[in-house]
């Protein structure tokens, strides 16, 4: 882990109405853009990348064991010093994604990275040539690369799917030009929507925010002004997705993928029967689950039918709170410590040592994200905090990605990336340590039950959403198959979603159909989206384990997060006694949610 930057940490916080809120310190990658290490950095590679294909290519199936070790550390110092140079060009560019310097800074070493590393290309194409018996030999001998086999054996299993050298490098060559540059126009279009609420202009983000906000006409104001621009852009955005969802099974048709979601299921190293119990499981349980908990809110805010401006609106006794960014941060350590003090300890340096980016500024990335950047420097973590107490668990959340990804970082650079079914785990359970933390504090009824449906709700929308979100994903993929689709074909795959998931209880206003434009996740991460509906169960059924008292709970977990990408989920679930290809475990985790629902109830007056 690099250690603590130069700057005086006073220098990087942004003045607001919730404190002092940190700011991004860069200079543990690279002091500035223009500073000599980054250009040394980029030449250096340039002849890394060089001499490594010089020395390997058409040789890696006649290496020892001793050689192929030799061979894959040097691949993983390339890897680092490649990622170094983007991490620090991509969060330069999410701080502000409309500074045209910040977004040519990125296009122009996009384009030199990938240039750079094409020769490359032949490396994972070559080993996955060599014979199983060889590979066998090499990687289960004494001083040999065997630790490194759970990569090789993820990179084998593309092998069925691997196209010839040439068309492989076609294909990395043409990336910058393909789906990374559609990318771009998503990011940079969605950044610079502006919406007109109450004759005042917004961003995405904030406008977002006012569907929290007590008023309810502010709600549904900010509903119709979200409804109004994403009408207005309805057809750039529906071409973006009509092209990459074609680009996508142009690939997949020559990989010879099996479905369009079979490459994720493959990256996420997780079978796709497991996935489909997780989406049977929690379409089976929607009647449960959201219908039942948003008629119920629909009585406590004294309504017949709920407008979709009033999904995550907060409950009327729910007293509107502000809550400084002191507190935010004593809040989530205090939970972190309460589990473990190794937990708080992991997660603190964020706060001190510009490790987070809080303020929501012009032009800056919506949402939130903890990046990893690479295994020898630490991740950052970005917020966009507005003091809801929904934001408190946002930072918990990603807080619960920064440890994971600093406890994994000792595996190395290879070894390190979690799959995106376990990717999820340390934050949604970060998240319920920092929840059950504020209930048990919590005497009052009603801040009780405030408490309780904000969860329940957080629990939908990781759940019951992202697995409709999925569906809609399969459901799109499925149609542009079929040929081009227009924006009310979009929106009517959209709707039918929506009205599923969400209930009877639902009207949905007109423009609503158009509200699948902003989800970044379809354009950057196809079929990604399920990974939070397998971490919330996978956490459920955790934390149960946890509250059963399990021997060594603590330790285990800690063991789990280290492992990074060392294992697979079931290897990784076995000590807790889990198995995630069992469909009662995702029965277990949705009767949790199930639970929470049920003490609403009998709180009920």
């Amino acid at each position: 882990m690099a250690g603590h930057p130069t700057f005086d940490a006073a220098e990087r916080v942004k003045s607001s109405p919730f404190g002092d809120l940190p700011e991004w310190d860069l200079s543990d990658l690279y002091a500035s853009p223009d500073a000599p290490e980054l250009v040394s950095d980029i030449e250096r590679l340039d002849v890394m990348v060089k001499d490594f294909a010089a020395r390997y290519q058409g040789k890696l199936a006649d290496l020892d064991p001793a050689g192929m070790l030799a061979c894959i550390e040097t691949y993983q110092q390339i890897d680092i010093i490649a990622g170094r140079i983007m991490s620090y060009a991509g969060l330069r560019y999410y701080q502000n994604t409309v500074d045209p310097a910040r977004a040519k800074m990125l296009g122009d070493l996009q384009g030199r990275i990938t240039d750079i590393t094409t020769p490359l290309v032949f490396f994972s194409l070559e080993f996955n040539r060599i014979p199983d018996a060889s590979y066998e030999s090499v990687f289960g001998a004494d001083g040999g690369p065997a630790r490194y086999k759970p990569v090789f054996d993820r990179m084998r299993a593309m092998r069925p799917h691997q196209l010839s050298d040439e068309l492989e490098q076609f294909l990395h060559d043409n990336s910058v030009v393909g789906a990374a540059a559609w990318n771009r126009l998503f990011d940079e279009t969605s950044a610079a929507l502006s919406f007109d609420v109450d004759g005042q202009a917004m961003g995405l983000e904030e406008t977002l925010n006012l569907l929290t906000d007590h008023d309810r006409t502010r709600r549904e104001t900010a509903a119709h002004a979200l409804a109004r621009v994403f009408g207005q852009n309805v057809k750039l955005f529906a071409r973006i997705h009509n092209t990459l969802a074609k680009e996508k099974a142009i690939e997949d048709k020559w990989r010879k993928m099996p479905t369009p979601q079979y490459g994720r299921h493959l990256s996420n190293h997780v079978e796709p029967e497991v996935v489909e119990a997780l989406r049977n499981a929690v379409t089976a349980a929607y009647p449960r689950l959201s219908h039942r908990y948003y008629a119920l809110k629909a009585r406590w805010l004294g309504l017949d039918k709920l407008q979709v401006w009033d999904r995550n609106a907060p409950l009327p006794t729910d007293a509107p709170r502000t809550i400084g960014w002191g507190e935010a941060r004593a809040t989530v350590l205090d939970a972190y410590a309460g589990f473990s003090p190794r937990l708080a300890e992991l997660a603190e340096p964020f706060f001190d040592r510009g490790w987070i980016d809080a303020a929501v500024t012009p032009g800056k990335a919506p949402g939130a994200f903890a990046h990893p950047t690479v295994t020898t420097v630490h991740p950052y973590v970005l917020l966009n905090y507005l003091g809801k107490p929904r934001d408190v668990m946002t930072l918990a959340h990603e807080l619960g990605h920064g440890v994971h990804q600093r406890l994994a970082a000792d595996q190395g650079e290879l070894l390190a990336a979690t799959p995106l079914t376990l990717a999820e785990t340390a934050s949604v359970f970060g998240e319920m340590l920092t929840f059950r933390a504020l209930l048990a504090k919590t005497g009052d009824p009603a801040q009780k039950k405030a408490l309780l449906a904000g969860k329940v709700e957080d629990m939908i929308n990781t759940v019951v959403r992202q697995i409709a979100f999925y569906d809609f994903e399969c459901k799109l993929h499925a149609a542009r198959a079929e040929g081009e689709l227009t924006p009310d074909d979009i929106n009517a795959l959209w709707m039918s979603v929506q009205a599923e998931s969400l209930g009877p209880v639902f009207e949905f206003m007109p423009g609503y159909e158009t509200f699948w434009t902003y989800v970044p996740h379809f354009v950057h991460s196809p079929f990604y989206v399920y990974a939070y509906a397998f971490g919330d169960g996978l956490v459920n059924a955790l934390y149960a384990a946890y509250e059963d008292g399990l021997p060594d709970f603590q330790s285990k977990y800690f063991e789990m997060l280290a492992a990074g990408g060392a294992k697979h989920h079931k290897d990784l679930l076995a000590p807790f006694g889990l198995d995630a290809s069992d469909p009662a475990f995702w029965d277990k985790g949705l009767s949790m949610i199930e639970g929470f629902i049920d003490e609403l109830e009998a709180l009920e007056p």
